[in-house]
Order: C-alpha cells, then sequence, then structure tokens
C-alpha cells in the first residue's frame, strides 16, 4: 500500500478540462477508484485540475483544505496541492488539525532531524492513520524546511469542556492555558444549528450536554484560528499559509474559516471542500453555498464502517464508556463536579470525527 500511495503521489490525477473550455460540471467524468478525484470551482462549478488550482490560489493569504478523514483521495490531493502551492511561493507555512499546541515541541524536533519517526508516532503521539495519511504532508514540510503548526487544542482539555463546559477551564494553570485560545466571542448561530444536528444524529443527550460540547467545538476551532493567525503575524509577508482539517471545520466558511476571518478580516481565504458520492454531486450543491474564490472536490464513499446496527451500538457505547472513564486532570474536579448534569463524555465519534471524537 505504501508503495502504490507513493507511486500515486508522483502522478497527477487525470487531466481535466480547462475553464476556458465550455465544459460545465455535469459533464465530469466519474470516479474508478478510492484515489481518484475531480475538481470544480466558483459559483458555476467550472472544472479545474491541479495546475488551475494552484493557480486560483496563488494570491491567497490562507487555504482550508476541508478532508474527510481516511479517504485515499482527499490525503492525495492534499499531498498533490501542497507541493504544487510550494513550487509557486516557497515561503509557505503548514497548519494542521492533526497536532496539538503542546505537541509543536516535540514536532520540531522531529523536523529538525533529532528524532526519529516512531519517536514521533509513539511520544506525541500521533493520530492512529498519521503513516498513512499525513506522513507525506510532514515529509515534505521537513524535506523543504517549512514550518508546520500544530494548530489544534490540547485533546484532553477539549473532552474535559465537553464534559464541564468552558469553565472547565477556569481550573487550568497558566501553562495549560497558554495551550488554547482565549474567548474571542465568536460565535455563529449557523454553525451551532448544524453541530446540534450532527449531535442528534450521533446520540441523543440532554441540552446541557450538547452546549458543553458545541463549546468544546468552539474551543478547537478558535485555537486553530489563534494558531494560524499568530504564526501569519511572525512570518514574512508575502507567506502563505494552508491549513488541513476536517470538513466539518471548514464547510460553508464556518467554524474555524468564521473564527479566523472575525479575528482577521483583512486576510485573503480561500476554502476547499469535498463531496462524495458514487454519482457527479456538483449539480446538487445548492447556489448559495458556492463562493467565487471557493473549490469543491468530489471523492468516492469510504466502505461503510457498520452494517450489523447491534455491533455498531456495541462499539459506540465501548467508546463512550472509554471517554467517562479518563478523568479530567485538575485536582478535587472531578468529585465537585460529579453531580452536575454535564458529568459525562459529550464528545460525538463517528465516521466524519477524528480520534478526538469531535465533528470533522
Amino acid at each position: 500500500m505504501l508503495i502504490l500511495t507513493l507511486a500515486l503521489l508522483s502522478t497527477a490525477c487525470q487531466t481535466l478540462p480547462s475553464p476556458k473550455a465550455a465544459v460545465k460540471s455535469s459533464d465530469i467524468q466519474g470516479l474508478q477508484t478510492l484515489y481518484d478525484y475531480r475538481l470544480a470551482g466558483g459559483k458555476t462549478l467550472h472544472p479545474l485540475n491541479l495546475d488551475d488550482l494552484g493557480r486560483q490560489l496563488r494570491d491567497y493569504d490562507v487555504i482550508f483544505f476541508g478532508e474527510f478523514h481516511g479517504n485515499q483521495a482527499s490525503h492525495l490531493l492534499e499531498a498533490q496541492l501542497l507541493a504544487k502551492l510550494y513550487s509557486q511561493n516557497p515561503e509557505i507555512i503548514v497548519s494542521m488539525e492533526m497536532f496539538e499546541r503542546q505537541q509543536q515541541a516535540i514536532l520540531n524536533r522531529y523536523l529538525d532531524g533529532e528524532i526519529g519517526e516512531t519517536y514521533l508516532v509513539n511520544e506525541a503521539p500521533t493520530w492512529p492513520n498519521y503513516k498513512a495519511d499525513y506522513r507525506p504532508l510532514v515529509e515534505f514540510a521537513k524535506q523543504n524546511l517549512l514550518k508546520v503548526v500544530a494548530a489544534n487544542a490540547p485533546g484532553e482539555t477539549v473532552r474535559c469542556v465537553g464534559r464541564y463546559g468552558l469553565d472547565y477551564l477556569d481550573h487550568l494553570n497558566e501553562t495549560q492555558k497558554q495551550q488554547v485560545a482565549e474567548d474571542d466571542q465568536y460565535r455563529f448561530p449557523q454553525y451551532k444549528q448544524r453541530y446540534f444536528e450532527f449531535m442528534d444524529k450521533m446520540r441523543k443527550l440532554p441540552e446541557q450536554r450538547k452546549e458543553f460540547s458545541y463549546q468544546a467545538q468552539l474551543l478547537r476551532d478558535r485555537t486553530m484560528a489563534e494558531s494560524i493567525d499568530k504564526a501569519l503575524r511572525a512570518s514574512e509577508t508575502g507567506t502563505q499559509l494552508i491549513h488541513f482539517n476536517g470538513s466539518f471545520h471548514s464547510e460553508d466558511r464556518l467554524g474555524t474559516v468564521a473564527a479566523l476571518q472575525a479575528r482577521r478580516p483583512d486576510l485573503k481565504i480561500a476554502v476547499i471542500t469535498p463531496l462524495r458520492g458514487e454519482n457527479n454531486p456538483f449539480n446538487d450543491l445548492d447556489s448559495d453555498k458556492r463562493q467565487s474564490n471557493d473549490v469543491f472536490y468530489w471523492v468516492l464513499p469510504q466502505p461503510a464502517e457498520f452494517v450489523d446496527n447491534a455491533y455498531k451500538m456495541q462499539q459506540r457505547r465501548a467508546q463512550f464508556q472509554a471517554g467517562e472513564a479518563k478523568p479530567c486532570l485538575v485536582e478535587g474536579l472531578e468529585k465537585r463536579l460529579s453531580t452536575t448534569e454535564g458529568t459525562g463524555n459529550t464528545t460525538p465519534t463517528g465516521s466524519d470525527s477524528n480520534n478526538s471524537g469531535m465533528a470533522d
């Protein structure tokens, strides 16, 4: 599989017609393998190839790349696009949801060649799918001496906010508080509604627990936005940043995108969003979701996680119970708050979630 992946990374996907040609998104050919993708951009969803995409993104300050975690086509396009952007502007920063702020030091040591990959994987620790999916991004950055931003909030803090709400942050020490963004009052009702709908599909919870889970989600979005902002402010003029995250964080310019735009309305931001399906999904995309500077890409769906519903529920229960069994690492807090309605893990898991269990 590694050999196949490296071979595919060196070969661009099938070249699509230039947007200069009179081609409609409805004419885009179908997908054959899990590594295939098709690109379309703008309000008209005109077809793009990788070169078109690179040129279109040349002048943007920040590019949000939304992915389906574990989707082979998503990860192939990520690696190809990073190389394309670097060829246009070597002053590029890589930012990743997949690393947390407290992991920045160990990530830097790896990029500097002080430690090996096994040490990084075990001691960071990385996401379980790091070698299969994110190794190409980190290795490209390492080879070309690019900065990689560990942008996310610590998973332990996110989980405990999901359990007790934002009041949990008051119990952190100063070092721990530095690992998450300050509350910048970013709120977006549409995002909250979407998150609650996602939660309801995963597990029925009391309203307070859903609210705490949403606060945890916002903590991640705000922290990633602040991490991106800080990285750009510390960089030279003309630097471009590409941020990789689960599609939930950037779809429709909500989540982390909206949090960053609220902090930095001066930034020119582009968003790349995945669509999936056996048949061409471009024509079913609502016109109000199309922005002139946004790009969509079509990939095949991944295999169904479950067919047996009883087995699915068994696995879900085990995941939630594992989360509930972990104490929040603030002395005395568990005992003081154990009787509140918010007790219990509220972070959902599923095919669109990462290993920390939040919506992606």
